[in-house]
């Protein structure tokens, strides 16, 4: 914390021992996060996954592979083989070359329901169609004369997924393609008939394009449900760049209304720049461990490869392996030291006059799986070099040192920690000199 002169020579002049971490060493440690895995090297954006028996297959977007191209492997991670395409021929309505963000679910009698996106040659605009086939390879035969859902005053209708609930009731989620027109964008859910084929009552509005990193865009729904919550994830921003990104937003009710999470859940940023662009997600959940699978622009933007992440929950909210989440250094638990304002700091709260041997703060921290995370801890140091020891569920200790760079100068280190699956406590305790904890990323 900033003192004056005579503090820090009174503070000096006490002459108490500095703690003896159990095993420590002299530098921050490296960086220990585990990055999403990229499963699929070419082109493959918008990636579908549903698991059939032992195999997993994955649908994507239109490409050099077909209307709806499709890969499968015996596990997440892969080697994935590409299968010739699924949807050979699409509706008599639809027009080719723009096939999008397809979702391929299971249906009670053990057929195969495909939802697809393409342009329709009535309205002009993207609209969703339906297809059925016996096999999840296809090939799907498309179903009734015309689109499923298409409204050209709304910009077209695009990026259909399936949502069953506990009772076995299905669901169509989608977004309107408003940003085609100029208008905001909102993402819809539909009740549909059992067979996926027949809308049923009014459609009801989940969410809706309002904040400016969305740049008037939000899309690409997929909705699950983690206990008592209903956590909806869904892409913003415009896709052909750095700024598209996953997000998500909770309700306990089906219908909403939902709110959005203050901080998106995957970007550039938070994978610090190990995926370029992440977004047109899927959640794949598992009882041996839930996943999300994204695409993200490789081969210098020119594709969008697929990736795949560990996803974990934090009571009933997502929290995906190797994507920064932050946690706050004055909503932990305090010993010697307290809050204090500080303005251009994040929330505008940071934990200060940690000055004391008997100065600490606890951060609960969440791991999805257990392993080697990388622990971003922001500061201010003032009066030269500072030191923490840092500790993990009460393990050894190992030294945490601050560069000083002014008060109020808000710096990041990085120390890499092992962490235990599920809920974890870091405590940096005092160790040298003088340093403030604004937040702690855990990627």
């Amino acid at each position: 914390m900033r003192r004056s002169a005579l503090l820090v020579v009174a503070v000096l002049a006490t002459g108490t021992a500095l703690p003896s971490p159990q095993a420590a060493t002299a530098a921050n440690t490296p960086a220990a996060t585990t990055s999403a895995a990229l499963v699929i090297a070419s082109d493959f954006p918008d990636p579908d996954v549903v698991k059939v028996g032992n195999t997993y297959y994955a649908y994507s977007t239109n490409g050099g592979q077909g209307n709806v191209p499709v890969a499968t492997a015996g596990s997440l991670t892969g080697p994935w083989t590409r299968h010739p395409d699924v949807l050979p021929t699409l509706g008599a309505w639809a027009s080719g070359g723009l096939t999008w963000a397809p979702d391929v679910s299971s249906r009670a009698d053990g057929t195969y329901l495909l939802y697809y996106t393409a342009r329709s040659r009535a309205v002009g605009r993207q609209c969703i169609g339906a297809a059925v086939a016996g096999s999840p390879l296809g090939p799907f035969t498309p179903v009734g004369t015309g689109p499923l859902v298409c409204d050209g005053g709304e910009g077209g209708d695009i990026d259909p997924s399936s949502f069953v609930d506990g009772t076995g009731t299905r669901y169509l989620l989608y977004k309107d393609d408003g940003n085609a027109i100029g208008q905001p964008t909102s993402l819809w859910l539909q009740r549909v008939s059992a067979d996926g084929l027949t809308p049923q009552g009014a459609r009801v509005e989940l969410l809706r394009s309002d904040r400016a990193e969305e740049a008037g865009v939000i899309e690409a729904p997929v909705l699950t449900r983690v206990g008592s919550r209903y956590v909806l994830f869904y892409s913003l921003g415009g896709y052909g760049g750095e700024g598209y990104q996953t997000s998500y937003a909770t309700s306990t009710s089906l219908t909403g209304p939902y709110t959005k999470a203050y901080r998106s859940l995957i970007t550039t940023s938070t994978v610090d720049r190990a995926v370029i662009g992440p977004g047109g997600a899927d959640v794949v959940r598992e009882p041996g461990g839930d996943h999300i699978v994204f695409h993200g622009w490789i081969n210098n933007n020119t594709a969008r490869g697929m990736y795949v992440a560990a996803l974990g929950w934090s009571g009933e909210y997502p929290v995906v392996r190797g994507s920064r989440v932050r946690y706050e250094a004055e909503r932990g638990a305090l010993n010697h030291c307290s809050a204090r304002t500080a303005p251009n700091a994040s929330q505008g709260q940071v934990v200060a006059y940690l000055d004391y041997a008997d100065s600490w703060v606890d951060v609960t921290v969440f791991a999805p799986r257990a392993g080697g995370y990388t622990a971003y801890i922001t500061y201010a140091a003032g009066y030269g070099d500072a030191q923490h020891t840092l500790t993990v569920n009460g393990g050894a200790a190992q030294i945490v040192g601050y560069p000083a760079a002014g008060w109020d100068n808000w710096r990041q280190v990085g120390v890499g920690v092992t962490l235990a699956a599920g809920a974890n406590t870091l405590r940096l305790a005092y160790r040298d000199r003088w340093a403030e904890v604004d937040h702690i990323e855990v990627a």
